[in-house]
């Protein structure tokens, strides 16, 4: 049995060092594990053909969508289904565990400087 050894995800946020810049963490077939930390508004986006879940380990985080807001905090999660913009806003950093496919740009089709890339994000 080839078995890999478990990973501690509170600790897995010593690697982000920076907000808005996700770090994969894992991944299962074709959907990567990333680690979060946010804080501030990233910008309003949309993923095409991907699904994106948020997970909140720590802190609150306000997904606005362009019908409304859904406030999240620590233990809820929300899926964002493809192709409905979205802008995550946190008002103090918040601590987020996505699950989303390996093709799913950072910020859709939106570029900006927070907008990190796959590669980045490794």
């Amino acid at each position: 049995m080839n078995v890999l050894p478990p990973t501690n995800l509170t600790a897995v946020f010593d690697r982000v060092t920076e907000h808005w810049s996700p770090k994969v963490i894992g991944q299962v077939n074709n959907q990567l594990l990333k680690a979060a930390k946010l804080k501030g508004e990233l910008i309003w986006h949309a993923h095409d053909g991907q699904d994106e879940l948020f997970y909140i380990v720590k802190g609150s985080l306000r997904i606005e969508f362009e019908d409304g807001a859904v406030d999240l905090k620590k233990g809820d999660f929300l899926t964002v289904p493809r192709g409905v913009r979205h802008n995550p806003v946190a008002r103090e950093e918040c601590w987020v565990l996505l699950i989303e496919p390996a093709d799913t740009k950072h910020t859709g089709n939106e570029m900006t400087s927070r907008t990190r890339t796959l590669k980045q994000q490794l």
